[in-house]
Parts: C-alpha cells; structure tokens; sequence
C-alpha cells in the first residue's frame, strides 16, 4: 500500500508547524520518496536528532507504508 505526498507532507506540518516541506516521489510508486524538511526547530539539533523527529512525525507508516525515505533536514538561514 502506497502514501501520497501530501499526507507526509502534512504529518510533518502536525508535528513541525513552521516546516517547509518539499517531497519527491523518486519512483513514482508512492513507495519511495525523497523529503527537504526546514524548520527553525532542528537549531541546536544534531543530524541524526533532527532525523528523528521527523520519522516520529510519520510514525508507524515508516517501514509499513511509507516503504523509503531519503531526508534532507535543514535550519532557516
């Protein structure tokens, strides 16, 4: 079972209010997607934390139906 885009999109938005978001569908399967994440919420957070937060946005549907994910996080400039 496949995830749209702006379902990941907007369980991030639930969990990351000010969050930028831009998901790329990378096979077209809805399986496998590429996320840019901004939020000032990642400052003072490392990589692997500001990771974290967002798969505990998306919760169990990472590894069930969100199949992968390729995360880029970053901080407003």
């Amino acid at each position: 079972m496949a995830m749209a885009a702006d379902e990941i999109e907007r369980l991030v938005k639930e969990a990351l209010p000010d969050s930028q978001v831009v998901i790329i569908d990378l096979a077209g399967d809805g399986d496998h997607y590429a996320a840019r994440i901004t939020s000032d919420a990642f400052k003072g957070k490392s990589r692997v934390q500001q990771h974290q937060m967002v798969y505990a946005a998306l919760g169990e549907h990472m590894g069930g139906t969100l199949h992968a994910l390729k995360l880029e996080t970053l901080i407003p400039k």
